[in-house]
C-alpha cells in the first residue's frame, strides 16, 4: 500500500512540511505502508494541453505515472488569493480520472489568513468528488501563526489535526483495501 504526499506548489516550504508531517504519522501508525513525496518544486511539469502524456518534453509523464500508481493521497495546498495553486490544478490536469477513482485522499492547507480553509471545501473535496475518490472528514489548515521562525509546526491543535488526518487516512485505506479484499473472493 502507497500513500502519496503531494506537496501542490512551487515556492515555498510549509505545504510540504504539513504534507510531511502527516505522512511522518501515518507512517507510525501503520509502519507497512509504503509513504512517498512528490513535491511539485521537484519536477518540471509542462501546463496541459491534452497530448499523450508521453510526448511532453519534461516530468510531466513520470509525474502522472506515480500519481496514477499510488493506493491512496494526501493532498497539500498552500491558497493564493483565495484558491488553490496553478501547478496543483495542472497537476489534477493532467490525471485521467480513472487513475484515482475509488482511493482515499485527504487535504492539508496554508495560507496568510484564518478564513482561507473553506478552500478545502469549496474547491479541493469538490475536485476529490469528481475523481469519485473516498474523501477522509478531517483536514488540516495552517495559518502562519502556526510555524515557529525556523518553520516548525508549534500549535497543538494543528499537531491534533494532523495526527487525526493520519488516523483517518490509514483507517480508511485499510478499511477499504480489506473491503475490496473480500469483493474480489
Amino acid at each position: 500500500m502507497k500513500l502519496l504526499g503531494i506537496s501542490g506548489t512551487i515556492i515555498g516550504a510549509k505545504t510540504s512540511i504539513l504534507v510531511q508531517k502527516v505522512l511522518d504519522e501515518a507512517k507510525k501508525l501503520a509502519p507497512e505502508i509504503d509513504v512517498e513525496m512528490l513535491d511539485l518544486r521537484d519536477y518540471q511539469m509542462s501546463l496541459c494541453d491534452g497530448r499523450d502524456p508521453a510526448a511532453y518534453p519534461d516530468d510531466t509523464k513520470k509525474v502522472i505515472d506515480l500519481v496514477s500508481s499510488a493506493d491512496f493521497y494526501l493532498i497539500g495546498t498552500p491558497i493564493f488569493q483565495g484558491s488553490m495553486t496553478g501547478a496543483l490544478k495542472n497537476l489534477f490536469d493532467h490525471i485521467p480520472p480513472q487513475a484515482m477513482r475509488n482511493k482515499v485522499m485527504g487535504f492539508v492547507a496554508n495560507g496568510g489568513t484564518y478564513q482561507h480553509y473553506l478552500v478545502i471545501e469549496n474547491q479541493l473535496k469538490p475536485i476529490a468528488g469528481y475523481f469519485r475518490a473516498y474523501v477522509a472528514p478531517g483536514f488540516v489548515y495552517a495559518h502562519a501563526d502556526h510555524f515557529n521562525k525556523q518553520n516548525e509546526i508549534v500549535d497543538e491543535d494543528v499537531l491534533s489535526r494532523i495526527s487525526n488526518l493520519a488516523q483517518e487516512l490509514v483507517h480508511m485505506q485499510t478499511a477499504l483495501k480489506g473491503a475490496s479484499s473480500v469483493s474480489n473472493q
